[in-house]
């Protein structure tokens, strides 16, 4: 993803050459005709010795083809969408485990309520599989950029498999968690490595819409994963209404590991292995425009990245001894950060516990168990909106709008939850309130916080790092998702409704954070993406793109997405037309002060920090 604001062969209209170090060329300077020859003659790794004893992997003869390019595009993102379905339902199955009392019995953790030993061994089983998904995480992203995407997706689902059988077969606790961490390093895996591959087969126009669609059968997944289980539940076998849901993991993971040898590899990773000519023909076959200046850009990030191949290890990444390793270290908090807020606002307490949640708002538990399912439902098609938001309106107006709605919403239904607790005629109203305010949380963050947070790191990592980056990005989802699996049924249990005045202050904690740190990547390719790194020299965004524009480089609005026409004025070679602001404007910013005209000046500042 490094930066490649401009692509012009005349050196004559260059505006940044001079900014940039005299010795390792950024991909983000002009090239000019003299550095063809340094293009064609790169220094690529050599394979990896061990490669061959991993199976599966890509082959361009086994490659599914298609006449029209939007046809592969759209069977890549069908595909993409089944594997992230696949870790929805994964994640959602415990939901209805939890409860079902032959489940509890057989693990030796009934009674749950009032007993605080069987409480924490309930969270205990179900946060351990977040330690499986950072093993596997940290592994796959290593094998990724060894090996391929491909191979690495195949690794993972190897492991899922083994996972899903042991957990559908369990017979105790500690058989049960040793499943759940088994099956946690293969999700794991497959999370960390899909969104990045998905990414780099994606055009820059489209990869928030097409993420965004991946994650509506995300959802759709943990909706399936419900519903299989409340129907099974009516059976009066309880032991197979919990076993099956389990032993169905199986279907999508076959799909998975199966199915991927038969799509394209990273034309990214291909590029940076020395296999041009592959790398061209996955490009045709998923891009219906010319692909000359997108490749080209490719092999100038493949030439400076292997420049810089020494801070390639995860180590590296976190304890840097250059400058490149500390603008490293810097995307591998945003990643990290980024998903721990992710469940900081709140998302992972209501869809597990949310049946808890509805219990206690005064519901009985049958209806509490269908408006979970319903809620399930909503929470799948509320993702249809990220597809418009996320591209349309940026990552930062998009996560920072969907904070303050869920502020709100959890702050009026915890104080409804309070009263809804409280025997009388009213009780009812106060419960069908806190009802309605759930459903309206979990649609609001699946329109805007659900796919941001695992979009983002494949838009910021540079192509070396890129699967290590998506692996440190499912690290924080993994640390996030654990503690809060975790200490939630104490919540529930010691503060009731004060839970959800606790998601409130969460909420508001973290929009400060992504107004501040977080750079605009929509509109952007992922080889522009280190101009910001490289040369705004700050951890603050709005001081970073000042400096990005001191050095005279015209993309520097990073508060703010980059719209379609200054992009392919940066193609074309030609100076953005909204890079230099217009006298007009200041005029008119000088003239409309906070007391003339309060409503323009607050839209001014929030158009200029790129949240509105």
């Amino acid at each position: 993803m490094a930066a490649l604001h401009k692509e012009n062969i005349d050196s004559k209209t260059s505006s940044d050459s001079e900014a940039l170090p005299e010795k390792a060329s950024s991909p983000s300077s002009n090239e000019n005709l003299g550095e063809k020859d340094d293009l064609e003659n790169l220094n690529y790794p050599q394979p990896w010795s061990f490669e061959r004893w991993f199976p599966g992997g890509y082959s361009q003869g086994r490659m599914i083809k298609f006449k029209n390019p939007k046809t592969m595009y759209k069977a890549i993102n069908l595909f993409a969408g089944v594997a992230i379905m696949f870790y929805g339902y994964d994640q959602g199955v415990m939901s209805q485990v939890n409860l079902n009392p032959h489940y509890q019995e057989l693990m030796g953790i009934a009674p749950i309520e009032g007993n605080d030993r069987n409480v924490a061994a309930l969270g205990g089983i179900v946060s351990v599989y977040y330690g499986g998904t950072l093993i596997g995480a940290l592994v796959a992203g290593s094998l990724a950029d060894r090996m391929g995407r491909i191979k690495a997706v195949v690794f993972g689902a190897l492991w899922a498999l083994l996972g899903a059988v042991l957990q559908a077969s369990a017979y105790n606790i500690t058989w049960m968690c040793c499943a759940r961490v088994i099956s946690g390093v293969g999700v794991g895996a497959i999370d960390c490595v899909v969104p990045v591959w998905s990414a780099e087969v994606s055009s820059h126009s489209a990869r928030g819409a097409f993420l965004a669609i991946e994650f509506f059968m995300n959802i759709g997944g943990l909706a399936l994963a419900y519903w299989i289980e409340y129907f099974a539940y009516l059976d009066p076998n309880h032991e197979m209404a919990w076993r099956t849901p389990l032993a169905l993991q199986i279907i999508f993971i076959l799909v998975i590991g199966f199915g991927i040898n038969f799509f394209p590899e990273s034309p990214r990773w291909l590029m940076k292995m020395g296999r041009e000519q592959e790398a061209r023909n996955v490009l045709q076959a998923t891009r219906d425009a010319d692909i000359e200046y997108e490749l080209k850009g490719i092999k100038k990030v493949v030439k400076y990245e292997l420049e810089t191949s020494g801070a390639n290890h995860y180590v590296a990444m976190l304890f840097p001894k250059d400058k490149y390793g500390k603008q490293l270290r810097f995307r591998v908090f945003l990643a990290i950060w980024l998903q721990i807020m992710q469940e900081l606002v709140g998302i992972g307490v209501i869809t597990v516990y949310a049946v808890d949640l509805f219990q206690d708002a005064g519901f009985d538990l049958t209806l509490s168990k269908l408006l979970a399912g319903f809620n399930n439902i909503s929470y799948m098609f509320s993702v249809i909106f990220a597809v418009i938001t996320l591209d349309r309106y940026g990552r930062r107006s998009t996560m920072v709008w969907g904070a303050v709605a869920m502020a709100v919403e959890l702050l009026i239904a915890g104080i409804l939850d309070k009263y809804a607790q409280i025997q009388g005629p009213s009780q009812r109203s106060f419960g069908a309130g806190v009802a309605t305010l759930t459903f309206l949380y979990t649609a609001t963050f699946g329109a805007t916080w659900l796919t941001t947070p695992w979009l983002y790191p494949t838009e910021i990592f540079p192509l070396n790092v890129r699967a290590k980056g998506g692996a440190w990005s499912v690290v924080g989802w993994s640390v996030g998702n654990g503690v809060i699996t975790m200490i939630t049924p104490f919540l529930f249990q010691s503060i009731s409704y004060g839970t959800l005045l606790l998601l409130f202050g969460l909420n508001i904690f973290c929009i400060p954070f992504v107004i501040l740190m977080y750079p605009e990547t929509a509109g952007r390719s992922l080889e522009q993406m280190d101009t910001f790194f490289e040369h705004g020299a700050s951890w603050n965004v709005f001081k970073a793109s000042g400096n990005i524009r001191d050095k005279g480089i015209e993309d520097w609005r990073w508060m703010k997405k980059l719209k379609p026409e200054d992009q392919e004025e940066l193609e074309k070679g030609r100076r953005m037309s909204s890079s230099v602001r217009l006298p007009e404007e200041d005029e008119k910013d000088q003239r409309m002060s906070w007391r003339k005209r309060p409503v323009y000046t607050f839209r001014r500042t929030g158009s200029n920090a790129g949240i509105m």
